[in-house]
């Protein structure tokens, strides 16, 4: 079998193991990720959190997670992706402790931010090992479209799970329970997985680090900050650093011999499309979500664990979607042109959303927006490690999750002030809904205009 680092794995057994952990370690990520929608009434009572800190709550993760996943990313390919992935299950364990544990808001929320950086490390390097573990070809398509189809599952299994434990135990018994599992995990990897590395070891691109890193930090600070309200000055700082560190960022790339990001790569038509695609996927798609069993409770008024049942019915069609994406034989960009138009189409059936509804009227849209999110998981896995060199697959793995929830964390905070800010909450939901769709459009063309020879 041909392979793509200096590191061999060999056999179907090795392969079958180590897509085995690393969909077992996305999906675990993921269910944590979204933990907090479901108990955050609970946990705002508990820790004393006003409206700044529930905010930090539900964004801490996405913040550690979007700093250090193209780092981390890098940091795999230089130096092994197998000895970064169990780190982040090591690390995944010891801050579900501290969360579990936290007396205060201060503390949990330091504790969701280093399971940010533990999930970005899960993340990046796991489809990095995926990606040298499968030669492109149709075995690669069926382990990335079982990567995506983890992200939809853990989506629909997090808030569920962490709602159930809480009725039996509180909500701190979701964080025990991920501790215990990422003990696990962190154990099964050590044993399952064959390390590999990229054969050239290339020196630490410090600059690039620390510059990309403050400035998501700041960009993220920001928009998590600006829910209370864009003209405040805190808020204008960050987004002045943000700017500066960033533009910092793509000068310090350009100069650099063994840049973090090689800026290059966004003249590749995959890449680009992969990237950019992404960035769409999280500001238009994951941004609604998010926030949609919360507006579907207020229209509808359904407790918590009913309205979660909104993302569940999404993920679950995304997840089973992105397991027979493989059967597809359209190129990658018509994959994502194809999910983005779905799930605008899945929006605009949601339009419309009242007191007056049952809950068969909100079938439709969900399906078919959670077919076109499928599409996206499958698509864009694939393309993330397809689009660089094969020596830098969890870098491309990093660069395209970096996208995915920078524009996740800016679409909850668009999808938020849109869908408050209107006459009334149905209203509110329409204009976001639309807004969301008119994104994912735009997306779709912009997939199908990127040239292939670019």
């Amino acid at each position: 079998m041909t392979v793509q680092t200096t590191v061999p794995v060999g056999g179907r057994v090795r392969e079958g193991r180590t897509l085995a952990v690393v969909s077992a370690a996305t999906m675990l990520a993921l269910m944590n990720y979204n933990a907090t929608f479901s108990t955050l009434a609970a946990m705002a009572r508990d820790l004393n959190a006003g409206t700044a800190g529930q905010t930090w709550i539900l964004g801490g993760i996405a913040l550690g997670t979007a700093v250090l996943l193209l780092a981390v990313g890098g940091l795999a390919d230089d130096h092994g992706r197998k000895r970064v992935f169990v780190a982040g299950a090591g690390t995944l364990a010891a801050s579900s402790v501290v969360c579990a544990v936290a007396p205060t808001t201060t503390a949990f929320v330091v504790g969701r931010l280093l399971q940010g950086g533990a999930t970005a490390a899960l993340l990046a390097a796991g489809l990095g090992l995926i990606g040298h573990a499968f030669p492109a070809g149709p075995e690669r398509a069926r382990a990335t479209g079982m990567w995506g189809a983890m992200l939809g599952l853990g989506i629909a299994l997090g808030p569920e799970a962490s709602a159930g434990l809480a009725e039996v135990a509180g909500w701190r018994a979701w964080y025990v329970a991920a501790a215990v599992a990422s003990v696990a995990l962190a154990a099964a990897a050590g044993a399952a997985l064959r390390e590999s590395r990229a054969e050239a070891r290339r020196r630490a691109d410090a600059a690039g680090v620390l510059t990309l890193g403050l400035g998501v930090a700041a960009l993220l600070g920001a928009i998590t900050l600006g829910r209370g309200g864009w003209a405040r000055a805190e808020v204008l700082a960050l987004l002045a650093a943000a700017v500066a560190l960033l533009a910092a960022f793509v000068v310090v790339e350009s100069r650099t011999r063994e840049p973090l990001l090689d800026l290059r790569l966004l003249r590749r038509a995959d890449f680009a499309v992969a990237t950019g695609g992404a960035f769409v996927t999280g500001v238009a798609v994951i941004g609604l979500m998010s926030y949609l069993p919360t507006v579907v409770g207020r229209v509808l008024g359904a407790p918590p664990l009913l309205a979660g049942a909104v993302l569940t019915l999404w993920s679950g069609v995304a997840f089973v979607v992105s397991l027979q994406v493989r059967r597809l034989a359209a190129e990658g960009r018509h994959l994502i042109a194809a999910g983005l138009v779905l799930c605008a189409l899945g929006d605009l059936a949601l339009i419309g959303l009242s007191a007056d509804w049952g809950w068969w009227r909100l079938v439709p849209g969900l399906v078919v927006s959670g077919a076109g999110s499928g599409l996206l998981n499958a698509a864009l896995a694939r393309m993330a490690v397809e689009s660089v060199p094969p020596s830098r697959t969890a870098m491309g793995s990093g660069a395209n999750n970096t996208a995915r929830y920078i524009g996740a964390s800016i679409g909850v905070a668009v999808v938020v002030a849109m869908a408050t800010s209107g006459p009334s909450p149905t209203r509110g939901a329409d204009v976001a809904l639309a807004v969301c769709a008119a994104i994912a459009l735009a997306g779709a063309l912009a997939a199908l205009a990127v040239r292939r020879g670019r």
